[in-house]
């Protein structure tokens, strides 16, 4: 693993974190997570999924060699961090961290080699969806999945901390 002296916080090239809208009325509301019409640099997206998070549970850090994920935060109280493991890159090195949820709905658009992880610091069970431009496992769940897990590691740089 490339050593990684000191995290330096700063945007990363690659990442897109957008804003996201809720349209309201009397009976709810609605938030669009992507268009077609509307270019976020990803690639269409493969599949789609809706995992809940504990109160108090993060999630990652982990990374894809191949996988861009497209996560929206638009329930809970989040923290998303991120950071720049690709050697090639011009940002290599850098750490974005930042709040998402319901107050801040966000779309997060983690391109591969960026390792990522999200911390629930709400005190209820809170949604996050993505939709990830690969197959889980692959066609009929078959293939290795794509996934370089941190989290499982001894002395990882890529710590959450209290932000």
């Amino acid at each position: 693993m490339t050593a990684f002296p000191e995290w330096i916080d700063a945007t990363i090239d690659g990442v897109t974190v957008r804003s996201l809208r809720a349209f309201s009325d009397e009976r709810g509301w609605l938030m669009e997570i992507f268009r077609r019409d509307e270019p976020d640099g990803a690639s269409e997206p493969a599949m789609g999924y809706v995992s809940l998070t504990h109160a108090g549970i993060a999630r990652g850090p982990h990374e894809h060699r191949d996988q861009t994920d497209r996560f929206a935060f638009f329930d809970g109280h989040y923290t998303v961090f991120l950071w720049d493991a690709r050697s090639s890159s011009l940002t290599f090195g850098k750490r974005m961290v930042f709040k998402a949820g319901r107050e801040a709905p966000k779309l997060v658009i983690i391109p591969p080699g960026v390792v990522h992880a999200y911390r629930n610091d709400g005190d209820t069970d809170a949604l996050v969806t993505n939709f990830p431009d690969t197959l889980y496992a692959g066609e009929g769940k078959r293939e290795e999945v794509d996934e370089i897990r941190h989290e499982e590691r001894d002395n990882t740089p890529f710590q959450m901390g209290t932000h």
